[in-house]
């Protein structure tokens, strides 16, 4: 699993078998887990909250969400690296 980076006691990663679907991150606090929250990469340069499934307090989540929107070039770039993908317009995007 590619970690991105770490804040606060959350990981921020992807797992390495999910480039068949549209850019996201995994978050979870400590080790990664399947049952993660997930957040989906936006075109336009935002994300979306997908699932909160590592029940994240909805004021670390806001944070979180805000810090995930900062770094999209980071993330972008790394999930490119990553996967092998020569360009942004060879991303999928969830919109």
């Amino acid at each position: 699993m590619p970690s991105i980076f770490e804040i606060s006691g959350y990981k921020i990663y992807f797992w390495s078998n999910e480039n068949n679907e549209p850019i996201h991150i995994h978050i979870s606090k400590g080790n990664p887990t399947k049952n993660s929250t997930k957040v989906w990469l936006t075109q336009a340069g935002g994300c979306i909250l997908a699932n909160n499934k590592s029940r994240i307090p909805d004021s670390d989540l806001n944070k979180l969400l805000n810090i995930i929107s900062k770094h999209y070039f980071l993330i972008v770039s790394t999930w490119k690296e990553y996967y092998h993908i020569d360009s942004v317009k060879d991303i999928k995007f969830y919109c």
